[in-house]
């Protein structure tokens, strides 16, 4: 609801909106160690101990509480406002209901953007639960802090004949936030040795000096032997098979999953699914009977056409361009007529694509090199891309999207963190470039050994080749 007449009060009386902003930073972003740290120290509730989805925190002091403890706090402390922590929606107890205002929704924007402007020292004054073993764990000198005043994590990678296409991929990889704090934690253990491990930390050393990947590059070539050798690569391919050398890593080192042979890759836990791994839904529909056979299949990335379309002979003009043809509606035709299992006959039909479930990074491949009769063309049609995309319309559409979406406003939203460009007109003639997100709100170009800064119009600006998003809003557990 709009206009709570209880909350101007609290804004203004007990300065909620600082209350709010703290809060919305250290529990809903969580974009630094420090705050993922009291995030999980703080974030269960109070009572039952339970992590529940739909946790809150209490605005008036430092209780959380399940969905059914938060409404009884509220109630026996006569407390007004809480805090959902996964999405920052603020619930006033009194009107009973989850209210709107643009002062919040300003904060919350503006926390998006900026993670790391809550200071450690914020958190060790307001929350009394953090323990003492806590508060140790953030002082530990060895462990990484990266400040403002720092470079760390910007780090050239020096060129070993036409691999280019690998130093984007890697910066890309490195610098993707979730992926990174992965490879610094516990959580992967793979010794001292790991050769993946090691291209993380080398890049957040803070040496100047700039990288050479000659282990990484044979790494790959050993497990991708079609990209063995020294021409130039497709950024693609080499950051499919990069993906799938990383895949194969870390669900090494889980313990064996049972049915693990069927359909492995939708099944496994691993690190590189859970970020990467997506839905695709597809359904085709008889246009005798409307018959719906539906069939959902696991993604790691979107390959999308830039040709003509085949209706209006019109090129696509943006991202958002291409995912409505990706995911409009194909008329089969009479030449490739579907079987159909309700009228046991084959029958014209339509395909359509939509994304069943998104991963918490997306990767769009705008298919710019064409192969006809032996020959290769390069598409350089400019593509517009935003640098916050919203998903939402090109999701598989269920029953239960309206109340969702009330409850999930940030849910489809991703926000540009990488992007890589081939410069030329053959993919075996050329240059590859990436541009990179450092610390939220700077942009970096990197060109093999040299990194310099880039303001986000030249990204936005820049042709496009691979297109990286990372979730808007991203729910730690």
């Amino acid at each position: 609801m709009n206009g709570c007449s209880h909350l101007q009060h609290f804004m203004r009386e007990e300065e909620g909106l600082k209350t709010y902003e703290l809060l919305h930073g250290v529990f809903v972003i969580s974009g630094s160690d420090e705050r993922r740290q009291a995030k999980v120290i703080n974030a269960f509730c109070h009572v039952c101990d339970k992590r529940d989805f739909f946790l809150h925190v209490c605005m008036h002091c430092t209780f959380f509480g399940c969905s059914q403890h938060i409404r009884e706090h509220t109630k026996n402390k006569k407390h007004t406002f809480s805090m959902d922590i996964s999405y920052g929606q603020v619930h006033c107890s009194q009107c009973g209901d989850y209210i709107y205002d643009e002062q919040l929704d300003s904060i919350a924007r503006a926390n998006a953007l900026q993670g790391d402007s809550v200071k450690k020292f914020v958190l060790e004054l307001v929350w009394p639960r953090l323990h003492v073993e806590d508060k140790d764990w953030c002082n530990k000198t060895e462990k990484m802090v990266i400040d403002k005043t720092t470079h760390i994590g910007l780090r050239g990678l020096l060129n070993l004949g036409s691999t280019c296409f690998m130093n984007c991929v890697v910066q890309a990889m490195t610098h993707t936030p979730v992926l990174r704090d992965y490879f610094f934690t516990e959580h992967h253990q793979c010794g001292g040795k790991c050769l993946i491990t090691n291209l993380f930390r080398d890049f957040y050393t803070g040496e100047k000096t700039p990288l050479v990947l000659n282990e990484f590059l044979h790494l790959i070539w050993t497990q991708a032997r079609h990209l063995a050798g020294y021409e130039q690569q497709d950024a693609h391919e080499f950051f499919i098979a990069t993906l799938d050398v990383f895949h194969r890593h870390c669900s090494a080192t889980l313990p064996a999953q049972p049915n693990s042979s069927a359909n492995k890759v939708y099944r496994c836990s691993c690190i590189i699914d859970q970020v990467f791994t997506g839905s695709l839904q597809s359904d085709v529909v008889c246009q005798k009977c409307n018959g719906v056979s539906t069939t959902i299949d696991p993604m790691w990335d979107y390959s999308l056409d830039l040709i003509p379309s085949v209706t209006d002979g019109s090129l696509p003009s943006s991202l958002e361009d291409c995912l409505e043809r990706f995911t409009g509606a194909e008329i089969l035709g009479s030449n490739s007529k579907i079987f159909c299992e309700s009228c046991q006959s084959y029958q014209e039909s339509t395909k359509q694509f939509t994304m069943r479930t998104l991963p918490v990074v997306l990767c769009f491949h705008l298919k710019r090199f064409q192969h006809l009769n032996d020959l290769e063309k390069k598409v350089s049609t400019k593509i517009k891309f935003p640098e916050l995309l919203d998903m939402t319309p090109f999701m598989t559409k269920q029953k239960n999207d309206t109340i969702l979406h009330l409850q999930l406003p940030y849910d489809n939203k991703y926000m540009l963190f990488a992007v890589i460009n081939h410069v030329g007109t053959s993919i075996n003639a050329g240059h590859y470039i990436s541009y990179i997100r450092y610390q939220d709100r700077f942009w970096y170009k990197c060109d093999d050994l040299i990194i310099s800064e880039a303001g986000i119009d030249e990204v936005l600006q820049s042709e496009g080749y691979l297109l990286f998003y990372h979730k808007y809003c991203l729910e730690y557990r």
